[in-house]
């Protein structure tokens, strides 16, 4: 017996569910699903990514739809466009023997004419992102007006991402008598106010404990990594290893491309994913990993919501979540169908308590592993050489002139002899060549060197003419403006997102169209950074980086009261910022409209 049927679903339902291989609920989906079934109007329900939500509201969304009206009677709300498509996928699948029922996924990233086609022909169900919603509000081109159920899922994250005034909008404009079911990992207070705003005083609850969530197939490793050493650890991880597969989360989309094309130049079949790809390209890169003619999967958080890929066998954290929830759903992306995985954390060593808090608070015990060492890798590819050689057979065919004359050049060597050169030969054609990570230690050290040069400059006073960055930009395009020619700027970004000179001075170039000549000194400090431009620039600036968002994330840049500047928001900015520090994630092309910031997603 399937002991989903003793929820109350329908027995085409339970077909579906069969063929998928659902055959017993989770305990989210054993506590929601009749009780949704019974009539109960507004939900909230507490529980972690990965507990099984999709079905909790899917499956009673399908019992309970009149496929005989037309009309869009149900709404289902995601955070982002992967998550949206996974939902979709799996509304499809449970629906698959209920023929007359119709669902659309509409999403940014994506061309809207094809959305607004389908919602067009007809739609029981819409799973949308709020941003993309909104537009189609505008336009006409949804009818949100018979309503009857509206779901909010992952709603903690809607909130995050900056989605605050497009789900008040989307709540307001929704039928005042339609069923809310509200699912989030987290209740902060903005949770609280939608509940007490929008949902009635007799809503249920649900609360599914975090603890549910830990994965016993998967082993929890950490590595102390030496920053300079960090890519070097990460190939050498995957050479070990290098008939496995998996994902490489990074904090950021700059930080998720950079490491992708690292890794494609040492010879790994690696891509990126992360929030600026578009729909396409997304697709396409999920085809290919899929397919396996990627072996390594670079991710951000966010991007990497709604991937189900099976056979993972590793994920790597090249940085560290900010959010414990985040270490579960990454690490849940292998040992799945009760499979065995691993995840491993690369971490600094001022970093290593982060791994007391997780061991604590999600109730894991990690492994301590040391990164391979170039001996390591080298026993290995000798070991590999060795058994390749015993392997191999020899052709009949084998030109015995070429045997006689490898015999006669080998002749006088002692068999030890012969296999020693053998392998001098292996080791030096296996030679570690110049890494990028020797690259980077070297910009560094030019960095120091220079700010070390700077603070000589100052403590010898006036004795010789100060000279900085921005003058040696100037000089190269004859441009004589001095410091006081320079505005200076507060942005909240700092190292701890993985931001360097050159990330930041592109960063701002592209946002506000403008020359590198125009940028002077930046100083990148652990929360935040400063930049300076020409004044006569300052105003492309501002409206460049006005209701900028990151992944979900509001950057902030002031006028800073430094040298030669008597504005003092960027003090003012930094206090702010010291207060209430800002969610990190993404990269740092940020997606910009008119009014309160709204993610592309």
């Amino acid at each position: 017996m399937n002991n989903f049927e003793a929820l109350g679903l329908s027995g085409q339902t339970i077909r579906s569910l069969e063929e998928m291989g659902f055959e017993n609920p989770t305990e989210i989906q054993e506590k929601c699903i009749p009780l949704l079934l019974s009539g109960q109007k507004d939900l909230v329900a507490l529980a972690q990514t990965g507990t099984g939500k999709t079905a909790s509201f899917g499956l009673p969304l399908l019992e309970m739809i009149d496929a005989k009206q037309k009309s869009v009677q149900a709404l289902i709300l995601s955070p982002t466009r992967e998550l949206g498509q996974q939902i979709a996928d799996q509304i499809q699948k449970f629906g698959k023997y209920n023929k007359s029922l119709r669902s659309v996924a509409v999403y940014g990233g994506a061309s809207i004419v094809p959305q607004m086609k389908a919602l067009k022909r007809g739609a029981h169900i819409v799973i949308a992102t709020p941003g993309r919603l909104i537009d189609l509000m505008e336009r006409r081109a949804v009818n949100l007006e018979e309503i009857r159920f509206l779901v909010l899922d992952e709603a903690d994250e809607m909130l995050n991402m900056g989605f605050r005034d497009d789900i008040d909008h989307i709540l307001r404009d929704t039928p005042s008598h339609k069923s809310t079911w509200l699912f989030s990992a987290t209740m902060p207070d903005d949770i609280r106010r939608i509940i007490t705003e929008y949902m009635d005083d007799n809503a249920a609850e649900v609360h599914i404990a975090p603890k549910q969530q830990v994965n016993e197939n998967i082993n929890h490793q950490y590595v102390v990594i030496n920053r300079d050493n960090k890519f070097d650890s990460l190939c050498g991880f995957l050479e070990l290893d290098s008939d496995t597969r998996g994902i490489i989360f990074s904090r950021t989309k700059l930080g998720a491309q950079k490491l992708a094309e690292q890794l494609r130049r040492a010879n790994q079949h690696a891509d990126a994913l992360h929030g600026d790809l578009s729909q396409a390209q997304r697709d396409r890169v999920m085809k290919r990993f899929k397919e396996h003619e990627l072996r390594i999967l670079v991710a951000t958080d966010v991007a990497a919501r709604g991937i189900d890929v099976k056979d993972l066998n590793f994920v790597i954290h090249y940085n560290l979540p900010d959010q414990l929830e985040y270490y579960t759903h990454r690490s849940g992306r292998t040992a799945r169908a009760g499979k065995k995985g691993v995840s491993v954390a690369f971490v600094s060593k001022t970093e290593k308590k982060k791994i007391k808090y997780l061991e604590k608070d999600l109730g894991l015990t990690f492994t301590e592993i040391e990164a391979p060492q170039p001996t390591d890798l080298m026993e290995m590819r000798v070991s590999q050489w060795c058994e390749r050689l015993v392997d191999m057979p020899v052709s009949d065919q084998l030109d015995e002139t070429l045997v006689d004359m490898a015999m006669s050049a080998f002749g006088e060597f002692t068999k030890e002899d012969l296999i020693r050169k053998l392998i001098a030969d292996i080791v030096r054609a296996n030679a570690p060549t110049r890494s990028s990570s020797d690259d980077r230690g070297r910009d560094r050290d030019r960095d120091r060197d220079r700010d070390r040069d700077r603070d000589r400059g100052r403590d010898r006073g006036d004795d010789r003419p100060k000279r900085d960055r921005s003058d040696s930009r100037d000089k190269k395009s004859d441009r004589k403006a001095g410091r006081g020619d320079m505005a200076r700027f507060f942005i909240n970004i700092g190292k701890r997102d993985d931001i360097h000179t050159a990330d930041l001075l592109m960063f701002i170039c592209e946002e506000a169209r403008i020359g590198k000549q125009d940028v002077g000194t930046i100083t990148i400090d652990r929360n935040h950074s400063y930049f300076e431009v020409a004044k006569d620039k300052v105003k492309k600036v501002n409206a460049a980086f006005k209701d900028i968002v990151v992944d979900g994330r509001e950057l902030r840049v002031n006028r800073d009261g430094g040298p030669g500047d008597n504005n003092d928001q960027g003090d003012q900015a930094y206090a702010k910022s010291k207060r209430k520090p800002a969610p990190r994630g993404g990269g740092f092309k940020g997606k910009k409209g008119p009014g309160k910031p709204r993610s592309k997603r």
